[in-house]
């Protein structure tokens, strides 16, 4: 018997975001100043696999407070759209953009689930529909998460999706070399850490949340289901953080197991095409 998701999972989980923005945006994580001057915030495989995206449409779902979003203008985007659910990381994404000298008509951001894209977004399709690391296991139900985002991929674009991978979850947070937990649970995790990732140390009061666990079959399944073209699962040794305390950092930036230890996939991403 799975375990049921609390019913306010939605309004604790945008309270924690909404709290953390500004932690975020003042972090040397983010590091806005950097990114102001010219800083890209996208990773290199992200950039590789997408390719060019010089005069095509954007669509970024879950997009916190926009660097990815905006870099991808930054790279030839003619219109990128973000979507968030915290409307304080949508007005800081806003400010960043206007930072930047991109006016409304090059990017662009919305508050509204990600579940309500279709209503919330501006345009009915967009080229290319892309969702970074750490977006989807704050949605319980990816069947309706891929039919709504594969609805805006238009004829002949693609649905991009680059995420950690759900493995690393059943690992020991110390050495990543045990399974402690079900890869294939359902159950949603209620965790109530407070701090963030961009600031451990950080004074929180909304450290309450909602979680689940979503095994790499079921993202491409409901990708597939939702009627598009699966064109490439990639899996990537390298993490953006380090995930267990034996994760060791180089000089590209990517944390990695030591050369004497079997690799495990860190990361994975995926391509799926909507037909012309």
């Amino acid at each position: 018997m799975y375990s049921p998701t609390p019913e306010d999972w939605r309004e604790a989980n945008r309270a924690k975001w909404d709290e953390r923005v500004p932690i975020h945006a003042a972090s040397e994580f983010y590091d806005l100043d950097a990114f102001r001057a010219g800083k890209d915030a996208l990773r290199d495989f992200e950039l590789a696999e997408v390719g060019d995206v010089t005069g095509r449409s954007l669509l970024h779902l879950q997009c916190h407070i926009g660097l990815d979003t905006l870099s991808w203008a930054r790279h030839g985007a003619s219109h990128v759209v973000g979507l968030d659910f915290s409307e304080p990381a949508v007005e800081t994404a806003r400010a960043l953009a206007v930072d930047l000298g991109l006016s409304q008509e090059r990017a662009a951001f919305v508050a509204a689930d990600a579940y309500d894209a279709a209503e919330a977004v501006p345009d009915s399709s967009y080229d290319i529909v892309y969702t970074g690391t750490g977006a989807l296991c704050w949605l319980p139900d990816l069947d309706r998460w891929a039919e709504t985002a594969a609805s805006l991929v238009a004829p002949g674009g693609f649905l991009y999706v680059a995420e950690f991978h759900p493995l690393t979850d059943s690992l020991d947070d110390e050495t990543g070399s045990r399974v402690v937990h079900d890869y294939f649970v359902r159950d949603p995790w209620v965790d109530t850490t407070p701090g963030t990732y961009a600031d451990l140390d950080a004074v929180t009061v909304h450290n309450r949340s909602v979680e689940w666990v979503h095994p790499v079959g079921e993202v491409v399944t409901a990708l597939a289901k939702a009627g598009l073209r699966i064109e490439f699962l990639h899996e990537h040794d390298a993490s953006l953080f380090p995930r267990y305390g034996s994760l060791q950092r180089h000089e590209d930036g990517y944390y990695r197991f030591p050369a004497d230890r079997p690799r495990i996939p860190l990361m994975y991403s995926i391509k799926a095409s909507r037909p012309a």
